[in-house]
């Protein structure tokens, strides 16, 4: 979408702006793949991060970093659950503090005000369901809906035709432990890569009770901690693959990827949160 975006739009816009948020806890595959991807197209990538203001009242910012100097270690990720707590599926600010919010401080520290730029959105056309009902008030655009419209297997065959592509499996993504995974896909990646859960259970161990709501949180479904999820990946069950065929209401409920409603843009309560 970036690619055709900056082919084909150029002499839409004055300015055009290509953001990348990292949280600290994506897969290094990820950070390759948008460096290989800023060298290879032009790019220009600004990459940002959270800057998170421990005093209640005051929003989260950003700062400027690389490929180089971007958090690989949790330390941003930390800093929002240090304020805001652990998200989970009751608590889900993560994609607000670690992505929606830097995104939009860059743009205001560009003199991008609220309701003055368009944003265009990767959504696919076999994904129209997730469109924003208020795309038009907050001024969201749908390239690969509405201009080029590609599905998945559209996608896939455009990748194959170059040179490189992100080196995930599907059922991986981006954040190498999303609580948003179903289980069957955290007890594979515990199986295949234990230590991508160190994260998560330090974090479980050091801030329970951070941020407002009552009691110890958890990050997985059905309150289970880290330490439940690995237990789960010592036992007997058939490991996930990007072609899986099995279901069942345990291991694979409730949906069926990690991706759903990841974006940054799209849960309305959040934008309104923002100012969007």
């Amino acid at each position: 979408m970036t690619k055709w975006i900056l082919d084909n739009w150029k002499n839409r816009y004055d300015d055009i702006q290509v953001v990348f948020a990292n949280t600290g806890q994506e897969n290094e595959e990820t950070l390759e793949f948008v460096d290989r991807c800023d060298e290879k197209f032009g790019f220009n990538v600004t990459w940002v991060e959270s800057v998170v203001d421990p005093e209640l009242g005051k929003g989260t910012t950003h700062r400027v970093v690389d490929f180089f100097t971007a958090d690989r270690e949790g330390q941003v990720f930390e800093s929002v659950i240090q304020k805001y707590g652990i998200p989970n599926s009751s608590f889900p600010h993560c994609t607000r503090e670690l992505k929606l919010k830097p995104i939009t401080s860059f743009c205001r520290s560009i003199g991008w005000k609220s309701g003055t730029y368009d944003t265009a959105i990767g959504i696919r056309v076999d994904e129209i369901d997730r469109m924003s009902a208020k795309k038009d008030e907050y001024r969201f655009l749908y390239p690969l809906v509405s201009e080029v419209p590609m599905t998945k297997p559209d996608v896939n065959t455009w990748w194959r035709n170059q040179e490189f592509r992100l080196e995930l499996k599907g059922y991986e993504g981006n954040c190498k432990w999303c609580w948003k995974k179903t289980l069957r896909k955290h007890y594979t990646l515990a199986k295949q890569s234990l230590s991508i859960y160190d994260f998560p259970m330090e974090m479980e161990d050091k801030y329970p009770t951070a941020g407002r709501g009552e009691g110890p949180r958890v990050f997985f479904r059905s309150n289970r901690d880290t330490r439940d999820v690995l237990l789960g990946s010592l036992g007997d069950f058939e490991e996930f693959h990007d072609d899986s065929t099995i279901y069942n209401s345990e291991l694979d409920a409730p949906g069926g990827t990690c991706t759903e409603q990841c974006d940054a843009f799209s849960n309305d309560s959040d934008l309104e949160q923002v100012g969007f």
